[in-house]
């Protein structure tokens, strides 16, 4: 099993040997932790784009391990490949980005989920969806319980901004990183 451990723990040389690995083509993902406002965030992302985003919450040596299965184990720890996805969280906390302009990957979704997924880039910032509008904008008016199940395993939250979808009846239950941190989110943007 992989285990986040930094760079800096294992010496200068880790550091050098996984950017070698990424310029000849031998890492398929990259992966960095970021601090902020609503914790430790993991950044996963392949050649084609951004994979994962994740929180503390769901064990990020598990979502590496995940990772490494589902896509490649060839899995290191590249900040690099990864400083224009965290400069955007940054710019993003701090007010002064209302869409990520990201390559995404979404490789790890599939039918209708992806289909939900890239809906959601219409839900704009400070603006908030129900599931049943998703639905109906999609095309399954009654799959608002498919739109949340798509909503609740989104693999880059935040980039892809399904803490916009809540229940019709306001609630705030089903997003990965827990209603609290939906709360925070949905209040930060609706202040901008």
């Amino acid at each position: 099993m992989t285990s986040i451990t930094s760079d800096h723990a294992l010496g200068p040389h880790f550091a050098v040997l996984a950017e070698r690995a990424d310029r000849a083509g031998l890492l398929d993902v990259a992966y960095r932790t970021v601090d902020t406002p609503v914790g430790r965030l993991l950044l996963a992302a392949t050649p084609a784009g951004l994979v994962r985003v994740a929180y503390e919450r769901e064990d990020l040596d598990r979502v590496l391990g995940t990772l490494a299965v589902n896509i490649s184990p060839r899995i290191l720890e590249a900040p690099r490949r990864l400083d224009q996805a965290a400069r955007q969280l940054d710019e993003y906390f701090a007010h002064q980005r209302h869409a990520f302009d990201l390559p995404v990957d979404l490789r790890l979704v599939t039918g209708f989920r992806r289909q939900v997924l890239g809906y959601l880039q219409q839900v704009g910032y400070g603006h908030a969806a129900s599931y049943a509008s998703v639905a109906a904008a999609v095309g399954h008016p009654r799959a608002f319980r498919a739109v949340g199940r798509a909503c609740s395993t989104n693999p880059v939250p935040l980039v892809v901004p399904c803490h916009r979808v809540i229940r019709s009846d306001g609630a705030l239950n089903g997003y990965v990183g827990g209603p609290e941190i939906k709360r925070h989110l949905l209040e930060m943007e609706a202040a901008a």
